[in-house]
């Protein structure tokens, strides 16, 4: 992993060919120090057994993230732009874990070498967050995958042909849409450059931009196929390989697709029927229902891009958003959040606990996507959606001992936990950014980053005294 992270860290140099890379140096020592790191692994553990216990497993998942995302970082803080060591950390975590949130301004005259490595670490983070969740977790018994009986939650020997199979039908499904996304952009007019880092980042559902505008200075044409690319990111990439493979219909029948997309019908449309009545100036349906519908998905979707600042938009738009941050794309998919499963499957049990009070006698079955849930699942989706708040109380308070004001408080919690990207407020809403925060907040909310895209129980798991003792 190491040795692949330096390769990736030589392309921001390449691709510019040199001559406006200013940070080539800096990216020359970043790739010598962690491809030498990563020679020395192969070389120390090079005849060591490799067994896949789950210990094991666990130990490697949220370490390699911690690690990788150090490493991540090299570039950032030894250029010539005095990045601090934590907002090069943050900018690291933020990028790798597709979350969006940045604390780097003036983007607009920022060196390309390091725009592009911003683009890159969400691209990789992006494919990486898809194979953890589709295949690690699943066997790690964490996450939501478990759900969908893949072939790839199981490491045996006979499912390893069939997941490797899956593995490579995910990377080409990836670097397809990523292409298309790229093209897409540049033909609609995007300069080639803003096109390859915009083409990267919405596949990812990553959300940086090379702008400090966000997504904000292009037509609403480009912000419609944007919000095309970032549903495609949030959808189960393991249902496009389906599809692929000869079963068709699989995407559309799933339930948690057909969820996430009707959320994205339904909201945007009473959003922008809310503007129009509370709009003090001429309307325009399609330019606002372009941006509604754009900065929803962008939410809904944990990518983070923003066309303008609809903290602004009124008390409903406020509160609303606010609540959207919650909910994430599908699992399996790139996307962070909760995950849209687990609000499903919420509605599920509230069901069958109103038939029991009912008829206090009946068998009832429970069934998702035509599978039958099991209490492990549910006993699972409890556990993580009480950790899930007590982390966000927990860091809610941590960042208000900061004197931060409640509002960024539990909207920056909330954001990196959820790994959505803005938060709301003045200070790290739509149109500001996390480069104000003390830098113990920086610190603090790049270990939520991570939490939340290790699905916050990996983590706990590791820290937890048992776990070593046992």
């Amino acid at each position: 992993m190491f040795v692949l992270l330096s390769i990736f860290m030589t392309l921001p140099v390449i691709f510019l060919a040199g001559s406006i890379a200013p940070n080539a140096s800096a990216f020359a020592e970043s790739a010598s120090i962690v491809c030498g790191l990563g020679i020395f692994g192969i070389v120390a553990t090079y005849r060591q057994p490799r067994d896949l216990k789950p210990r094991y497993m666990f130990v490697l998942t949220v370490s390699s993230w911690f690690i990788l995302t150090l490493c991540s970082a090299l570039p950032f803080y030894l250029s010539g732009n005095n990045i601090s060591a934590p907002d090069a950390v943050f900018e690291a975590t933020s990028g790798i874990t597709t979350t969006g949130a940045t604390v780097l301004s003036g983007l607009d005259t920022m060196d390309r070498d390091l725009l592009l490595w911003r683009s890159i670490l969400q691209w990789i983070g992006g494919i990486g967050i898809i194979g953890m969740f589709v295949a690690v977790l699943p066997f790690l018994r964490v996450g939501g995958m478990r759900l969908f009986a893949t072939e790839s939650s199981e490491w045996t020997d006979k499912a390893l042909p069939r997941m490797k199979t899956l593995s490579r039908g995910l990377l080409v499904v990836y670097i397809i849409f990523s292409i298309v996304a790229v093209l897409t952009y540049w033909v609609s007019g995007m300069t080639l450059f803003d096109a390859f880092n915009h083409g990267l980042t919405s596949i990812a559902t990553g959300g940086f931009s090379t702008s400090d505008m966000s997504m904000g200075k292009f037509s609403d044409l480009i912000l419609m196929e944007a919000t095309l690319f970032m549903i495609l990111g949030s959808l189960p990439f393991f249902l496009f390989v389906r599809e692929m493979h000869g079963q068709h219909g699989v995407l559309f029948r799933d339930q948690q697709v057909r969820f996430l997309l009707t959320l994205l019908l339904l909201i945007p449309a009473v959003l922008t029927l809310y503007r129009w009545a509370v709009s003090p100036v001429p309307f325009d349906p399609l330019h606002n229902y372009a941006s509604t519908l754009f900065n929803v998905t962008s939410v809904v979707t944990t990518t983070g891009y923003a066309s303008e600042d609809y903290s602004a938009w009124g008390p409903l738009a406020f509160v609303l958003f606010f609540f959207l941050m919650f909910i994430g794309g599908c699992s399996g998919s790139t996307s962070g959040g909760m995950k849209v499963f687990r609000f499903q499957l919420s509605i599920i049990i509230l069901r069958e606990q109103l038939m029991r009070l009912l008829h206090p006698r009946a068998v009832l079955t429970r069934n998702y996507n035509g599978r039958a849930v099991s209490d492990e699942i549910i006993s699972s989706m409890i556990a993580y959606s009480f950790i899930f708040l007590l982390s966000l109380l927990v860091i809610t308070v941590a960042l208000a001992a900061m004197q931060l004001d409640f509002i960024t408080s539990l909207s920056g919690a909330l954001s990196s936990l959820t790994n959505v990207g803005p938060g709301l407020g003045d200070i790290i809403g739509p149109s500001g950014n996390f480069g104000p925060l003390p830098d113990g907040a920086k610190w603090l909310l790049s270990v939520g980053m991570l939490m939340g895209r290790l699905e916050i129980l990996s983590v706990i798991i590791v820290l937890s005294p048992a776990f070593w003792r046992s």
